[in-house]
Formats: structure tokens, sequence, C-alpha cells
């Protein structure tokens, strides 16, 4: 299923959704903030606004329950609220939950929250590739219940004041950024990359063979006859949906996998060559250095011993 999929890529890049702050306020109310995390979100729990990025092609007007996501921007401006007079400037709150935050009235306050999507160097890749400069995730379409339900338990643990809430809000954290990529897939036209595999049904098949068993020597016609179709249009449709022909996922699949058990296992290279369906450590090592550009111990004393340096190439 796509959904099971999705479940291991997002383990593979140890994807954690952060609430970082957020306000509340009434009247009408502008907030303008800089950004230094590459991907952000912001959540739009009661009350409407105008949303402003640079890069986007248009600001985006949110509702209750949207959510945007910010793709390497630079700054933000957020501006909503109703009554007469001007707007005054609203600061975010350090923290979640803040004080006022806890203090919010459902019913008059507008009330948003911010948080940051943390991935590791491989994931930042993946998504900063497959995701728009400005994602706006709309809680007004059907695929969109449960990002609002996500929403909706977030803001309630926020303010209950109930014992545990500091755990449940971090898990809820995370199902929220779990439940915004599910929207999102579902609302948006995807470039070419992962996430638009991920959702091609005629695709799923043969993905789910190279994911399920990654080290078996496929061949292009066995992989067209799990998706029902020709070698021709199968290749074509691979290469159409993915943006590579179906060996070269195949093959940077490995190494995600490769990067993943080096990073975090104490495997030995040709153990892991072997696993990984290669007739040699030399030849998984030569395989390796092409994808990632260092040698596989190399790779794995950098990642341990070194502080996380620029993003890294996009294995899939």
């Amino acid at each position: 299923m796509v959904e099971d999929q999705l479940s291991q890529v997002l383990e593979l890049v140890e994807v954690r959704g952060q609430l970082t702050g957020g306000f509340v306020t009434r009247g009408r109310w502008a907030s303008h903030a800089a950004l230094d995390t590459p991907l952000k979100f912001m959540a739009m729990v009661r009350g409407r606004a105008r949303l402003t990025t640079d890069g986007a092609d248009g600001p985006i007007e949110l509702e209750p329950g949207d959510v945007a996501i910010l793709n390497s921007r630079s700054w933000l401006t957020l501006e909503g609220g109703t009554g007469a007079g001007p707007r005054h400037e609203i600061t975010p709150e350090p923290g979640f939950p803040s004080p006022r935050l806890l203090a919010a009235d459902r019913v008059a306050d507008d009330v948003v929250l911010g948080g940051r999507i943390d991935l590791n160097p491989v994931g930042r890749a993946l998504l900063l590739q497959a995701l728009p400069p400005l994602g706006h995730v709309r809680a007004s379409a059907a695929a969109a219940a449960e990002l609002r339900g996500s929403l909706d338990r977030l803001f309630d643990e926020a303010t209950g004041n109930r014992m545990g809430s500091a755990f449940a809000i971090r898990q809820h954290g995370q199902l929220l950024v779990l439940e915004m990529l599910r929207a999102y897939l579902d609302q948006a036209e995807l470039p070419p990359g992962w996430l638009r595999l991920l959702t091609d049904e005629r695709l799923r098949p043969a993905l789910g063979r190279m994911h399920a068993e990654p080290a078996k020597p496929w061949g292009l016609a066995e992989l067209a006859r799990a998706a029902a179709m020709s070698r021709t249009s199968f290749a074509e449709r691979f290469r159409a949906v993915a943006g590579v022909p179906p060996l070269t996922y195949l093959s940077r699949w490995r190494m995600l996998l490769a990067r993943r058990a080096l990073r975090d296992s104490d495997v030995r290279v040709g153990a892991l060559a072997v696993e990984l369906g290669y007739g040699s450590e030399s030849a998984f090592s030569t395989a390796f250095k092409r994808e990632v550009g260092e040698s596989p111990l190399r790779y794995r004393n950098r990642t341990r011993h070194e502080s996380p340096g620029p993003t890294e190439p996009s294995p899939v």
C-alpha cells in the first residue's frame, strides 16, 4: 500500500515534526518573520489570514485548519483578523505551548501555530526537491479530514493543562507532519520524483517489490510484469513519474539503505554489500562512491563524528 511505502521512506529520512511556537490574537493583525529553517509549516488553527513569502507565485489565503509548507524560504508575512483600525504587529511567542496559547479563547481568538520539519541530510534533499516553494494544504478538501483532526487534538492538548501533555504534544506534532504530507499528496500536482512515484497506482506493484527485496537482481522485464505493462510502456511511465529509469531508482534506493546502515549500525561493509545485492565489497564500494562521492567507511566516519554538513544530493 502507498501508506506503507511512505512510512518506510519517512523512517529512512528520519522525519521529525517540531512545534516551535505560535500566537493568539484578536482584531486586525500582521506578523513578519525571518526564516532560517529549510522546511517550515504554519497552521491556521482558528481564524483566517493571508500568507506571503519570497519566491512564491503569490499569496495564499489560509482558512481554519489550513496548513502552509514553506520550502527554503527566507521570510514570511501573515495578515489577518477583522475589525476597524490599523493592524497591530504580532511577534510569535517562542516555545510551545506559550502562556497566551494556554489561555486562548476558541471562539474569539485567531490562533496560529508554527513548526519545522527536521530530517537527516538525505531527507532534506528528498523533500526539498519534491515540494514547491510554498505548499498549501486546504482543510476543506476531503483528504484533509485527518489533518483537521490532528490540529484539533494538538490544540486540545496545548490548552487542556492535563498530565502528560508535553509528551502528547510531541506525538501529535509527528502525526501532524504525516497528515500534512498525506493531504498534500492528494491535493497537489506533483513534479516527477519520489513523492509522485509513491502515488502512482500502476507502478506501485513494481515499486513495492523493489522496496521489499532490494538485493534481488531485478530486470526491467520482471518489474514490467509486476506492473502488468509492457517493458516499453513501463520504462517510459516510470521515467516520466520518477524522473529516472527503474534500475537507476533501484540503485539509488539501495544507496539510501546503505547510508542508513552505515550511519546507524556497525555492519561490516562486505556484509552490507551482500545484503544489498552486490557481488563483492569492491563493486558496492565503487557504486557507493559514484553515488555519494566518498567511500563507505569515510561516509560512516564523517556522519558519526562530524557535525552535519550541507544537504547531500538526493539518492532517490
